[in-house]
């Protein structure tokens, strides 16, 4: 799945991409802080706020992307979005998982969770950064774009849990 997320849903991001979803964050690309919104508001400069919404509408629409937002006008203002109502990024899993977003771990992941970027798996007898493991003993992936590696550690199962959690607890509430 494609998805923008906007400034208050920036805590999805790494649960997203390790799910495998394409997951833009409108602060990443420049967004609302520079053109306004929720980041970039001050003393309710509205013009600065509808030149953050038109920012966070047109990388939406020109990337075909489904917008996560807790902005009630914004999401009614583009065909595809998911308006959440939670704070918490936990919460806002369990109403995205309500709303069908698959939240199961990729079985290795594709998009490199600082930047969005592709990643590519590491060669065995390819040297790693000074924080990765060796990629002879263990998967290493790194980003094309930012250089960053990853690998399925202690955070990988941590986020694991939180994803069993969220599915069984929003399965167990739609009973």
């Amino acid at each position: 799945m494609r998805l923008l997320l906007d400034a208050m849903c920036g805590g999805l991001r790494s649960y997203l991409r390790m799910c495998g979803h394409d997951t833009v964050f409108v602060l990443d690309r420049g967004g609302e802080a520079e053109h306004g919104g929720a980041s970039g508001r001050t003393g309710g400069d509205a013009t600065r706020e509808a030149e953050g919404s038109a920012f966070a509408l047109g990388l939406a629409v020109g990337e075909d992307r489904t917008l996560v937002t807790r902005n009630v006008q914004l999401a009614e203002r583009v065909d595809d979005a998911i308006l959440l109502r939670e704070r918490d990024p936990v919460e806002q899993l369990r109403e995205l998982h309500g709303a069908g977003v698959d939240l199961t771990l990729d079985e290795r992941p594709a998009f490199c969770g600082v930047c969005n970027g592709p990643l590519d798996r590491v060669g065995p007898d390819e040297p790693t950064a000074d924080y990765a493991p060796d990629a002879h003993d263990e998967a290493v992936w790194r980003c094309r774009d930012c250089g960053q590696q990853f690998w399925m550690g202690s955070h990988w199962e941590r986020v694991a849990e939180t994803l069993r959690a969220v599915r069984a607890s929003s399965n167990t509430s739609e009973e």
